[in-house]
């Protein structure tokens, strides 16, 4: 059995009637609901939960997030939302993100995470979360 960590999760999502607008639309606000969501699941493939991080006084503060939206989703659709890291180094992580409807990319986005303690100050990434996602690329 591999002991590779994933680096990619892919996440159905459903649009609740809440997430819309008075339009009718996803509401832009959402999507990035969306991609920590995508974040925290590929961290649980990965065999972590976050609040067992948060714990320990490990946390990933949002230093930079961009998102590219190229259509619209509605209520009740079916979509399927990529995260993926891209990069790491030992107190950041780079996620990139695609959110498709049947096939159509509804926009795409990037963010990159601090990896800081209570204080704010930056810490290294664990060891079990950094050398696994490195000794993979």
């Amino acid at each position: 059995m591999s002991d590779t960590k994933p680096q990619t999760c892919e996440l159905p999502i459903r649009v609740r009637y809440a997430e819309t607008d008075p339009m009718g639309y996803l509401h832009h606000s959402k999507y990035f609901e969306y991609f920590e969501m995508g974040r925290t699941e590929l961290l649980r493939l990965a065999g972590f939960r976050y609040r067992d991080l948060e714990a320990q006084g490990v946390l990933f503060a949002v230093a930079k997030v961009e998102c590219k939206f190229k259509a619209p989703a509605h209520y009740d659709d079916d979509l399927v939302l990529t995260t993926k890291i891209e990069r790491m180094t030992r107190a950041r992580i780079d996620h990139s993100y695609q959110l498709k409807r049947d096939g159509l990319v509804l926009c795409e986005a990037a963010s990159t995470l601090a990896c800081i303690d209570r204080t704010g100050s930056l810490i290294p990434i664990p060891d079990e979360i950094y050398f696994e996602a490195e000794k993979h690329k």
